[in-house]
Protein backbone atom coordinates (compact mmCIF):
# COMPACT_ATOMS: atom_id res chain seq x y z
CA UNK A 1 0.00 0.00 0.00
CA UNK A 2 1.51 3.48 -1.14
CA UNK A 3 0.28 6.97 -0.34
CA UNK A 4 0.33 7.65 -3.77
CA UNK A 5 -2.21 5.04 -4.63
CA UNK A 6 -4.45 6.48 -1.59
CA UNK A 7 -4.18 9.83 -2.81
CA UNK A 8 -5.57 8.48 -6.35
CA UNK A 9 -8.76 6.89 -4.48
CA UNK A 10 -9.07 10.26 -2.87
CA UNK A 11 -9.11 12.24 -5.56
CA UNK A 12 -11.46 10.24 -7.67
CA UNK A 13 -13.81 9.90 -5.09
CA UNK A 14 -13.66 13.49 -4.71
CA UNK A 15 -14.03 14.10 -8.42
CA UNK A 16 -17.25 12.45 -8.49
CA UNK A 17 -15.37 9.08 -9.92
CA UNK A 18 -14.43 11.13 -12.89
CA UNK A 19 -11.00 9.29 -13.31
CA UNK A 20 -9.85 11.86 -16.06
CA UNK A 21 -10.93 15.01 -13.56
CA UNK A 22 -8.45 12.98 -11.10
CA UNK A 23 -6.03 12.64 -12.98
CA UNK A 24 -5.52 16.33 -14.43
CA UNK A 25 -6.04 17.42 -10.60
CA UNK A 26 -3.39 15.38 -9.62
CA UNK A 27 -0.63 16.21 -12.86
CA UNK A 28 -0.29 12.55 -14.05
CA UNK A 29 -1.91 10.01 -16.55
CA UNK A 30 -5.67 8.49 -16.80
CA UNK A 31 -4.08 5.22 -17.39
CA UNK A 32 -1.77 5.96 -14.26
CA UNK A 33 -4.27 6.36 -11.51
CA UNK A 34 -6.68 3.41 -13.38
CA UNK A 35 -3.63 1.02 -12.27
CA UNK A 36 -2.98 2.22 -9.27
CA UNK A 37 -6.49 1.93 -7.99
CA UNK A 38 -6.37 -1.15 -9.23
CA UNK A 39 -3.07 -2.53 -7.97
CA UNK A 40 -4.45 -1.05 -4.39
CA UNK A 41 -7.62 -3.27 -4.61
CA UNK A 42 -6.12 -6.16 -5.71
CA UNK A 43 -3.69 -6.08 -2.92
CA UNK A 44 -6.90 -5.07 -0.49
CA UNK A 45 -8.79 -8.04 -2.03
CA UNK A 46 -11.87 -5.65 -2.22
CA UNK A 47 -13.50 -2.95 -5.30
CA UNK A 48 -13.12 0.31 -3.57
CA UNK A 49 -15.29 1.43 -6.76
CA UNK A 50 -18.30 -0.61 -8.26
CA UNK A 51 -17.44 -0.74 -12.53
CA UNK A 52 -20.15 -1.07 -15.50
CA UNK A 53 -17.04 -2.05 -17.87
CA UNK A 54 -13.87 1.02 -17.75
CA UNK A 55 -16.85 3.49 -16.15
CA UNK A 56 -16.65 3.89 -12.15
CA UNK A 57 -20.65 3.45 -10.85
CA UNK A 58 -20.45 4.29 -7.03
CA UNK A 59 -18.18 3.39 -4.41
CA UNK A 60 -18.87 -0.09 -2.54
CA UNK A 61 -19.38 -0.20 0.74
CA UNK A 62 -16.56 -1.08 1.91
CA UNK A 63 -14.84 2.02 -0.41
CA UNK A 64 -17.07 4.02 2.36
CA UNK A 65 -15.28 2.69 4.93
CA UNK A 66 -11.91 3.21 3.45
CA UNK A 67 -12.06 5.84 2.26
CA UNK A 68 -12.30 8.24 6.02
CA UNK A 69 -9.55 6.61 6.64
CA UNK A 70 -7.63 7.25 3.65
CA UNK A 71 -8.86 11.27 4.58
CA UNK A 72 -7.24 10.94 8.09
CA UNK A 73 -3.91 9.52 6.30
CA UNK A 74 -3.82 12.11 4.06
CA UNK A 75 -4.53 14.73 6.65
CA UNK A 76 -2.19 13.41 9.05
CA UNK A 77 0.69 13.18 6.20
CA UNK A 78 0.27 17.18 5.75
CA UNK A 79 0.35 17.24 9.29
CA UNK A 80 3.65 15.62 9.20
CA UNK A 81 4.99 18.05 6.17
CA UNK A 82 3.86 21.24 8.17
CA UNK A 83 5.55 20.09 11.93
CA UNK A 84 8.54 19.39 9.56
CA UNK A 85 8.21 22.74 8.21
CA UNK A 86 7.59 24.49 11.01
CA UNK A 87 11.34 23.23 12.87
CA UNK A 88 13.14 23.58 9.85
CA UNK A 89 11.94 26.93 8.32
CA UNK A 90 9.43 28.84 10.51
CA UNK A 91 8.79 31.58 8.75
CA UNK A 92 8.31 30.04 5.37
CA UNK A 93 5.38 28.29 4.02
CA UNK A 94 1.25 28.28 2.64
CA UNK A 95 -1.38 29.73 4.53
CA UNK A 96 -4.76 29.00 2.15
CA UNK A 97 -8.14 30.66 3.17
CA UNK A 98 -11.57 30.26 1.62
CA UNK A 99 -14.10 32.49 2.26
CA UNK A 100 -17.06 35.16 0.80
CA UNK A 101 -16.80 38.09 -1.38
CA UNK A 102 -17.90 40.27 1.54
CA UNK A 103 -15.30 39.24 4.12
CA UNK A 104 -12.26 39.28 1.29
CA UNK A 105 -13.67 42.65 0.37
CA UNK A 106 -14.22 44.38 3.20
CA UNK A 107 -12.98 42.63 6.64
CA UNK A 108 -9.77 41.15 5.52
CA UNK A 109 -7.34 43.56 3.34
CA UNK A 110 -5.98 45.36 6.06
CA UNK A 111 -5.38 41.90 8.02
CA UNK A 112 -4.07 40.35 5.08
CA UNK A 113 -1.72 43.35 4.21
CA UNK A 114 -0.29 43.36 7.51
CA UNK A 115 0.43 39.34 7.41
CA UNK A 116 2.06 39.87 4.13
CA UNK A 117 4.70 42.45 5.24
CA UNK A 118 5.42 40.49 8.67
CA UNK A 119 5.52 36.79 6.78
CA UNK A 120 6.93 37.85 3.14
CA UNK A 121 7.98 33.67 2.92
CA UNK A 122 4.55 33.13 3.64
CA UNK A 123 2.76 32.21 0.23
CA UNK A 124 -1.57 32.92 0.72
CA UNK A 125 -3.79 31.77 -1.13
CA UNK A 126 -7.68 32.71 -0.90
CA UNK A 127 -10.54 30.78 -2.49
CA UNK A 128 -14.05 32.49 -2.90
CA UNK A 129 -17.43 30.97 -2.79
CA UNK A 130 -20.47 30.52 -1.43
CA UNK A 131 -20.71 29.79 2.62
CA UNK A 132 -21.22 26.32 2.11
CA UNK A 133 -18.27 25.86 -0.71
CA UNK A 134 -16.05 27.38 1.66
CA UNK A 135 -17.27 25.35 4.57
CA UNK A 136 -16.76 21.97 2.78
CA UNK A 137 -13.32 23.24 1.17
CA UNK A 138 -11.83 23.40 5.10
CA UNK A 139 -13.92 20.44 6.39
CA UNK A 140 -12.24 18.32 3.62
CA UNK A 141 -8.43 19.80 4.49
CA UNK A 142 -8.47 21.71 0.50
CA UNK A 143 -7.66 25.04 2.77
CA UNK A 144 -6.53 25.85 6.21
CA UNK A 145 -9.17 28.05 7.15
CA UNK A 146 -12.84 29.01 6.35
CA UNK A 147 -14.41 32.23 7.21
CA UNK A 148 -17.96 33.32 6.89
CA UNK A 149 -21.34 33.80 8.66
CA UNK A 150 -23.42 30.92 7.49
CA UNK A 151 -23.41 27.31 6.54
CA UNK A 152 -20.57 26.43 9.11
CA UNK A 153 -22.17 24.35 11.85
CA UNK A 154 -23.49 22.24 8.99
CA UNK A 155 -19.74 20.11 9.17
CA UNK A 156 -19.34 18.21 12.47
CA UNK A 157 -15.77 18.11 11.33
CA UNK A 158 -15.34 22.18 11.43
CA UNK A 159 -14.05 23.59 14.67
CA UNK A 160 -15.91 27.14 14.62
CA UNK A 161 -14.37 30.30 16.43
CA UNK A 162 -16.46 33.49 16.59
CA UNK A 163 -14.43 36.28 15.36
CA UNK A 164 -16.87 39.38 15.41
CA UNK A 165 -20.11 40.74 15.27
CA UNK A 166 -21.83 42.97 12.16
CA UNK A 167 -24.73 44.15 11.45
CA UNK A 168 -26.96 46.08 7.93
CA UNK A 169 -27.63 49.10 6.82
CA UNK A 170 -30.08 50.33 4.10
CA UNK A 171 -28.27 51.94 1.24
CA UNK A 172 -30.66 54.61 -0.92
CA UNK A 173 -30.20 57.20 -3.51
CA UNK A 174 -29.78 60.69 -1.81
CA UNK A 175 -33.10 62.22 -1.09
CA UNK A 176 -34.64 58.81 -0.61
CA UNK A 177 -38.21 59.04 1.03
CA UNK A 178 -36.77 56.81 4.17
CA UNK A 179 -34.26 59.61 4.70
CA UNK A 180 -36.49 61.76 5.98
CA UNK A 181 -38.39 59.30 8.77
CA UNK A 182 -37.23 59.64 12.11
CA UNK A 183 -38.13 56.32 13.25
CA UNK A 184 -36.77 53.62 10.49
CA UNK A 185 -39.19 50.21 10.74
CA UNK A 186 -39.51 46.92 8.92
CA UNK A 187 -42.86 48.53 7.72
CA UNK A 188 -41.61 51.13 5.96
CA UNK A 189 -38.69 49.32 4.71
CA UNK A 190 -41.63 46.43 3.15
CA UNK A 191 -43.12 49.53 0.83
CA UNK A 192 -40.23 49.05 -0.95
CA UNK A 193 -38.38 47.01 -3.64
CA UNK A 194 -35.54 45.54 -2.01
CA UNK A 195 -32.21 44.29 -3.25
CA UNK A 196 -30.08 41.91 -0.93
CA UNK A 197 -27.76 39.01 -0.77
CA UNK A 198 -28.63 35.69 -2.25
CA UNK A 199 -30.40 33.10 0.58
CA UNK A 200 -27.26 31.14 2.17
CA UNK A 201 -24.80 34.34 2.09
CA UNK A 202 -23.68 37.06 4.48
CA UNK A 203 -26.64 36.65 7.20
CA UNK A 204 -29.44 36.42 4.70
CA UNK A 205 -31.15 34.26 6.95
CA UNK A 206 -31.49 36.41 9.74
CA UNK A 207 -33.07 39.39 7.75
CA UNK A 208 -36.10 36.73 6.66
CA UNK A 209 -36.61 35.93 10.32
CA UNK A 210 -36.39 39.18 10.73
CA UNK A 211 -39.43 39.99 8.03
CA UNK A 212 -41.31 37.02 9.13
CA UNK A 213 -41.72 37.91 12.85
CA UNK A 214 -42.90 41.24 12.03
CA UNK A 215 -45.60 39.35 10.00
CA UNK A 216 -44.28 40.97 6.80
CA UNK A 217 -43.04 39.54 3.29
CA UNK A 218 -40.19 41.68 2.04
CA UNK A 219 -40.24 42.48 -2.06
CA UNK A 220 -36.57 41.20 -3.38
CA UNK A 221 -36.41 41.91 -6.77
CA UNK A 222 -33.43 41.45 -7.03
CA UNK A 223 -29.82 39.33 -5.39
CA UNK A 224 -26.56 38.93 -5.99
CA UNK A 225 -23.32 37.71 -3.62
CA UNK A 226 -21.63 40.96 -4.00
CA UNK A 227 -22.14 44.07 -1.85
CA UNK A 228 -20.96 46.28 -5.14
CA UNK A 229 -23.37 44.46 -7.14
CA UNK A 230 -26.28 45.25 -4.75
CA UNK A 231 -25.41 49.30 -4.85
CA UNK A 232 -24.96 49.12 -8.54
CA UNK A 233 -28.31 47.74 -9.04
CA UNK A 234 -29.84 50.41 -6.44
CA UNK A 235 -27.75 53.19 -8.03
CA UNK A 236 -30.06 52.34 -11.31
CA UNK A 237 -33.15 52.31 -9.30
CA UNK A 238 -34.30 49.06 -8.55
CA UNK A 239 -34.84 49.53 -4.88
CA UNK A 240 -33.25 49.96 -1.53
CA UNK A 241 -30.58 47.89 -0.75
CA UNK A 242 -30.00 45.65 2.82
CA UNK A 243 -26.05 45.36 2.69
CA UNK A 244 -23.22 44.42 6.39
CA UNK A 245 -22.69 47.97 6.98
CA UNK A 246 -18.91 46.97 6.90
CA UNK A 247 -19.48 47.32 2.72
CA UNK A 248 -20.79 51.19 2.86
CA UNK A 249 -17.77 53.25 2.10
CA UNK A 250 -18.60 57.31 2.80
CA UNK A 251 -15.88 58.00 0.07
CA UNK A 252 -16.80 55.30 -2.51
CA UNK A 253 -20.39 55.65 -2.13
CA UNK A 254 -21.36 59.59 -1.91
CA UNK A 255 -24.05 59.07 -3.83
CA UNK A 256 -25.75 56.35 -1.59
CA UNK A 257 -27.13 57.25 1.97
CA UNK A 258 -26.72 54.76 4.83
CA UNK A 259 -29.46 54.92 6.58
CA UNK A 260 -28.22 52.17 10.15
CA UNK A 261 -30.78 49.47 10.51
CA UNK A 262 -29.07 47.60 13.65
CA UNK A 263 -32.58 47.74 15.68
CA UNK A 264 -34.08 46.00 12.64
CA UNK A 265 -32.43 42.56 12.15
CA UNK A 266 -30.29 40.84 15.19
CA UNK A 267 -26.71 41.14 14.66
CA UNK A 268 -24.78 38.31 12.88
CA UNK A 269 -21.17 36.97 13.68
CA UNK A 270 -18.79 36.01 11.61
CA UNK A 271 -16.39 32.83 12.55
CA UNK A 272 -13.20 30.89 11.17
CA UNK A 273 -13.47 27.17 10.99
CA UNK A 274 -10.68 24.61 11.10
CA UNK A 275 -10.28 21.21 10.45
CA UNK A 276 -10.29 19.31 13.54
CA UNK A 277 -7.23 17.23 13.12
CA UNK A 278 -5.51 20.44 11.45
CA UNK A 279 -1.85 20.80 12.69
CA UNK A 280 -1.41 25.05 13.45
CA UNK A 281 1.90 26.77 12.54
CA UNK A 282 3.10 29.75 14.22
CA UNK A 283 1.93 31.84 11.22
CA UNK A 284 -1.99 30.36 11.04
CA UNK A 285 -2.26 31.33 15.32
CA UNK A 286 -0.67 34.83 14.26
CA UNK A 287 -2.94 35.08 11.24
CA UNK A 288 -6.20 34.15 13.47
CA UNK A 289 -5.32 36.70 16.36
CA UNK A 290 -4.52 39.45 13.89
CA UNK A 291 -8.19 38.77 12.24
CA UNK A 292 -10.02 38.08 15.95
CA UNK A 293 -7.39 39.43 18.67
CA UNK A 294 -9.27 38.06 21.43
CA UNK A 295 -8.66 34.46 19.22
CA UNK A 296 -4.81 34.42 20.76
CA UNK A 297 -2.60 31.01 20.80
CA UNK A 298 -4.28 29.98 24.05
CA UNK A 299 -8.11 30.27 23.67
CA UNK A 300 -7.40 28.62 19.75
CA UNK A 301 -5.60 25.52 21.56
CA UNK A 302 -8.55 25.41 23.83
CA UNK A 303 -11.08 25.62 21.55
CA UNK A 304 -9.54 23.19 19.46
CA UNK A 305 -9.20 20.53 22.46
CA UNK A 306 -12.72 21.19 23.48
CA UNK A 307 -14.99 17.93 23.58
CA UNK A 308 -18.31 18.84 21.60
CA UNK A 309 -19.76 22.61 20.83
CA UNK A 310 -21.18 23.30 23.95
CA UNK A 311 -18.01 23.02 25.66
CA UNK A 312 -16.42 25.33 23.13
CA UNK A 313 -19.00 28.45 22.97
CA UNK A 314 -18.58 28.33 27.07
CA UNK A 315 -15.11 28.91 26.29
CA UNK A 316 -16.47 32.10 24.74
CA UNK A 317 -18.99 32.97 27.07
CA UNK A 318 -18.61 36.80 28.62
CA UNK A 319 -16.03 37.54 25.45
CA UNK A 320 -17.60 40.92 23.98
CA UNK A 321 -16.83 40.49 20.33
CA UNK A 322 -16.19 43.32 18.50
CA UNK A 323 -18.68 44.75 16.53
CA UNK A 324 -18.57 46.44 12.72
Amino acid sequence: MKLQQLRYVWEVAQQNLNISAAAEALYTSQPGVSRQIRALEEELKIQIFARSGKQLTHITPAGVEILRYIGRVLEESNNIKHTAQQYSDPQRGSLSIATTHTQARYALPPVIASFIHRYPNVTLHMHQGTPLQIAEQAAKSEVDFAIATEAMELFEDLVMLPCYRWNRCLVVPQNHPLQALENLTLEAVANYPIVTYVFGFTGRSTLDEAFQQAGLIPNVVFTATDADVIKTYVRLGLGIGIIAKMAYDPQIDQDLCALDASHLFASNTTKIGLCRNIFIREYMYDFIEAFAPHLNHEQVNLAMQATNPTAREALFEGIELPLY
